[in-house]
């Protein structure tokens, strides 16, 4: 266990539907991260932007792309997480793959699909949550729309960080900022929350926006638009001390999550 994990935030923008151009510029971002992170976090659909064409973009848990996410955290040292279109039997689901640098992998599927976008009428949904140990942290992933249902991200007890990988466009950006803070203050944790920027196929623009928040919703990093790649340190102490001084998850109420 160590007191503090590296988090890298990769904010860029996506080539449409273009998977191997996507992993040959992502991979240029990773220069001089080796040894210096311990989790690197990619948006959602890392690979192709937020796209309908399941069918047509779709890879396998042997495809391309994940055997470039376990080289890549293999080279790093690191784990590697965003979410891809991925098939699974007769099933395509928008799953965030979790690559550790021992060429292991555990995933998630999103839970909640965009039905303003149809997501719903393409992919299959989720109905379990992902927690990951990394160095002794407990991380619970998430992807984009599932930041509005607060039920489905309330901590049990379970985790110590959550993070979102995210095309959350521009004109609801007020929202993507105030639900990361929320979550973070409700659940006594960090949030770490990556979203791209630029404009997709479809001509949704997207401002980026990504950000680390500790768990009183203060910004541990940069905000704003343009391509980054940003790494923020995480202090477990200071979380746990926290949580000892003020715990109001001592009067949570009591529930359970019906998938």
């Amino acid at each position: 266990m160590t007191s503090h994990l590296r988090v890298t935030l990769v904010q860029a923008d996506l080539a449409w539907q273009a998977p191997a151009t996507n992993r040959r510029a992502l991979a240029a971002r990773f220069r001089g991260l080796a040894g210096h992170t311990d989790l690197v976090v990619l948006p959602e659909m890392f690979t192709t932007g937020f796209s309908m064409d399941a069918e047509g973009l779709a890879e396998d848990m042997h495809g391309p792309t994940v055997e470039w996410m376990r080289e890549e955290a293999a080279s790093l040292g690191c784990a590697i997480m965003g979410s891809l279109i991925v098939k699974d039997g007769e099933r395509r689901y928008n799953r965030l793959v979790w690559a550790r640098p021992d060429g292991s992998t555990v995933h998630y599927d999103k839970r909640h699909l965009f039905r303003m976008a149809n997501e719903h009428a393409h992919y299959a949904a989720g109905d379990r949550r992902l927690v990951v140990d990394v160095k002794g942290w407990r991380v619970c992933p998430m992807i984009c729309y599932d930041l509005r249902f607060p039920v489905w991200s309330r901590s049990l007890g379970d985790y110590d960080a959550l993070v979102y990988v995210a095309n959350w466009p521009q004109r609801r950006a007020l929202a993507w900022s105030t639900l990361l803070r929320a979550r973070a203050i409700e659940n006594q944790c960090y949030v770490v929350g990556v979203n791209r920027v630029g404009k997709d196929g479809n001509g949704v623009t997207y401002a980026g926006d990504s950000v680390a928040v500790d768990f009183v919703g203060r910004p541990l990093s940069s905000e704003g638009a343009g391509d980054r790649v940003e790494t923020v340190v995480l202090d477990l102490e200071s979380l746990r001390s926290h949580r000892e001084s003020f715990p109001v998850h001592l009067d949570a109420d009591r529930f359970e999550i019906r998938a």
